[in-house]
């Protein structure tokens, strides 16, 4: 019998982009179930119960929730092109990097989107102190696991587009080859991988949606 696999997702989620990624890099057939969180839908509801919310990865009826769990779960299950070196000391920091990414990266981001003034400048500084610890990590490889795109790569991959387009709304310059020119070089070579350019939600739309997150916020405030 066929895996039959169902992504729950929304159009501009970077973590549900996530999981698109991994299913493709290892060659898996599934569906994808657009979400509006607006008007969530029973099945998410119901496949999500306690965090109701998107990505929910959905295989032979059994729900796993959560971006990177869902990774490892494709990890675990499907062996072909491998996400996690074999090694457990590499495959322990390919997960610390990850968790990194969500915790202290993309945290620090959406608040230099949210903020201005002052607050923002304070936010902005944490921004580089991550940046510099991923600059670092890189040490010269072309992806983080080697010569291939691995675990770590697909966390971090919303910057290779995202984080374009927040500079392009709040006008802060977070990377360029003077300043980060190992991370400029990761960016270049992931966008050149065929299933990471093929996927990018549209950037028009998408510069959209930030602006109206930006100016939700702050006329909040």
């Amino acid at each position: 019998m066929a895996d039959e696999l169902k992504v729950f997702r929304t159009w501009s989620s970077p973590f549900g982009l996530r999981i698109i990624w991994a299913l493709q890099l290892k060659g898996l057939d599934y569906e994808t179930i657009l979400e509006d969180l607006s008007q969530k839908s029973p099945l998410l509801l119901q496949y999500n119960p306690t965090y109701k919310k998107i990505p929910v990865l959905v295989h032979n009826g059994k729900p796993i929730s959560e971006s990177l769990v869902i990774l490892e779960y494709i990890e675990d299950t499907w062996k072909q092109n491998p996400l996690l070196p074999e090694d457990p000391h590499e495959r322990a920091m390919a997960r610390f990097w990850a968790k990194f990414v969500d915790d202290k990266l993309f945290e620090s981001v959406f608040d230099v989107l949210v903020t201005g003034g002052k607050e923002q400048e304070e936010v902005v500084l944490r921004v580089m102190e991550n940046l510099k610890y991923i600059e670092e990590e890189l040490k010269g490889k072309k992806f983080f696991g080697g010569a291939t795109i691995g675990f770590t790569d697909i966390a971090l991959g919303w910057t290779a587009n995202l984080l374009g387009i927040i500079e392009e709304v709040t006008g802060i310059k977070f990377i360029d080859a003077e300043k980060f020119p190992q991370i400029s070089q990761w960016i270049l070579n992931f966008c050149d991988v065929p299933v990471i350019e093929a996927n990018w939600p549209p950037r028009d739309k998408l510069v959209i949606k930030i602006q109206t997150i930006r100016e939700k916020y702050i006329t909040s405030k």
